[in-house]
C-alpha cells in the first residue's frame, strides 16, 4: 500500500435497512478498508425506507431494534460516535445529528453510495464526488439503456461509476453499458477479519447462505426473462449432494414445498437461516467452520454473462475455505480451478466437489491466496479512491 491516505469519506448503504450479518459484513468490509488506509470515515444511513424486522419478516417504521444491533456493532469497531440514520417516520437523524451530516457532505472528499441505496437528494448532489458503488448489475444497465427519466436523473448525481459487474462492456456480456463509463471491481474483504484454520482442518459439510426465493428485479431483454431469484438455478443442481456423496447443507428460510423436497432427495440438508444470520461472528463462524461453499448465482447475473461475484463467496476464500460456484464470466477475470471453482451444470458441479474432495488442503490454501490477490479490501478500495482523485 502507498503510505497513510488523508482525507474524508462518507458511505451510504443499508445495514440498519436489513440487518443482516452479510449486508453488515459488506458495510464493515468498506468502512474499515477505508480507515486502514487512513481516511477519516463516516457512515450515513438516509435511503428514507422503512426498515425490515426479521423477526416479523415485514418493514416497520420503527427502526429501534435494528439500530441497537448496528449502533452496538458499528461501536465495536470504533464508529460509535461515527454514524447517522434518518428516520424517515419522524424526519429526524439518529447517532450524528442532522447539522453534523450535512457538514459532511459539504466537506467530504467523497461520498460512496454503496448498492446506490439512497436516492440523491440536493445535499448527496452538492458533494465533492458522489460514487455509484453498484454490488447487484443488471436492473440499473438496462433502466438506464431505456432512458427511464427516474433513473436517468438518479444516475446523473453520480460523478464516477463502479459495478460488481465485472465483464461489463464485453462482446460477451448483454447488458448494455448505457453511455456509462464503468470501472470494474469486486467485493472487498478484511483479510485479518476472516482467519483461515478456524474450525476443523478438514470439515465436512460445505455450505451457503441466503434467501431461497427473491421477488422482484426481473429483466426482460428482447423477449426474454432473466430472473433476480437463485432458486431458478439451484433447483438444477439439487442432485448434485448425493451424486458427489457430499453433504451439502444450505442456511436459508426454504421449510418445505418441492424445491424442499427435491433437495432433501438430493442430499442437501436445509437449516434455518435466522437466527444465526443476525449475529456477525455466528455468520462468520459459520463460514469458516463449513468444508467450503457449494452455491448457485441469480439468473440475471448467470445467463447475461455478468462477471459478477459474491461478496459471501469471497468471505469463505478470505476463511481458507474453498468456493464452488455458477459461473458468471468471472473466471475470465479471477482464476478459477484451485480454491474457486466454477460449474455450469450439474455434472459440472459433482466433478468441482470431487476435484476439491481428492487434495482439500490444497485448496483451502489456494482459496486464501485467492482472496489475498483479488479481494483485499484496501486494494480494491484503493482502486477507487485513485480513481476519484483522493
Amino acid at each position: 500500500m502507498k503510505g497513510k491516505r488523508k482525507g474524508k469519506i462518507v458511505v451510504l448503504h443499508l445495514a440498519a435497512r436489513y440487518p443482516l450479518a452479510g449486508v453488515i459484513w459488506q458495510l464493515l468490509n468498506h468502512l474499515l478498508g477505508l480507515r486502514a488506509m487512513g481516511f477519516d470515515v463516516y457512515y450515513i444511513e438516509d435511503h428514507r425506507a422503512y426498515v425490515y424486522d426479521p423477526s416479523i419478516e415485514t418493514a416497520t417504521p420503527d427502526p429501534s431494534n435494528n439500530l441497537k444491533l448496528i449502533g452496538g456493532i458499528l461501536a465495536r469497531y470504533g464508529f460509535g460516535d461515527r454514524w447517522s440514520f434518518l428516520n424517515s417516520a419522524r424526519d429526524e437523524y439518529l447517532g450524528m445529528p442532522r447539522e453534523k451530516c450535512m457538514e459532511l457532505f459539504r466537506d467530504a472528499d467523497a461520498v460512496i453510495n454503496l448498492c446506490g441505496a439512497t436516492e440523491p437528494r440536493e445535499e448527496h448532489e452538492k458533494t465533492r464526488c458522489l460514487i455509484y458503488l453498484e454490488t447487484d448489475p443488471g436492473v440499473f444497465q438496462l433502466e438506464l439503456a431505456r432512458k427511464i427519466p427516474s433513473t436517468v436523473e438518479f444516475a446523473r448525481a453520480h460523478k464516477l461509476f463502479f459495478t460488481y459487474g465485472y465483464n461489463i462492456g464485453s462482446t460477451d456480456c448483454i447488458l448494455p453499458a448505457a453511455g456509462i463509463e464503468w470501472h470494474h471491481t469486486r467485493p472487498p474483504v478484511i483479510l485479518d477479519e476472516w482467519h483461515p484454520g478456524v474450525g476443523p482442518a478438514e470439515p465436512r459439510v460445505f455450505t451457503t447462505v441466503g434467501t431461497w426465493r427473491n421477488n422482484g428485479s426481473d429483466m426482460v431483454i428482447k423477449g426474454e426473462t432473466y430472473f433476480w431469484s437463485k432458486h431458478i438455478n439451484f433447483v438444477k443442481v439439487l442432485d448434485v449432494a448425493r451424486l458427489a456423496d457430499q453433504p451439502i447443507e444450505i442456511a436459508t428460510n426454504l421449510t418445505s414445498g418441492p424445491d424442499y423436497d427435491r433437495g432433501i432427495a438430493g442430499g442437501f440438508t436445509f437449516v434455518p437461516v435466522i437466527p444465526m444470520s443476525l449475529d456477525i461472528d455466528a455468520y462468520r463462524e459459520y463460514i469458516s467452520s463449513s468444508r467450503g461453499e457449494f452455491t448457485a448465482s441469480k439468473d440475471i447475473y448467470v445467463r447475461p454473462r455478468t462477471g459478477w461475484f459474491s461478496d459471501r463467496s469471497a468471505c469463505y476464500l478470505a476463511a481458507g475455505r474453498p468456493v464452488i460456484t455458477q459461473s458468471t464470466g468471472f473466471e475470465k477475470f479471477v482464476p478459477a480451478g484451485e480454491g474457486l471453482l466454477a460449474f455450469n451444470d450439474s455434472a459440472g458441479a459433482v466433478e468441482a466437489i470431487r476435484a476439491v474432495n481428492s487434495d482439500y488442503a490444497r485448496h483451502a490454501h489456494a482459496a486464501r491466496d485467492i482472496a489475498e490477490e483479488y479481494f483485499d479490501a484496501v486494494k480494491l478500495l484503493g482502486e477507487i479512491v485513485d480513481a476519484a482523485g483522493i
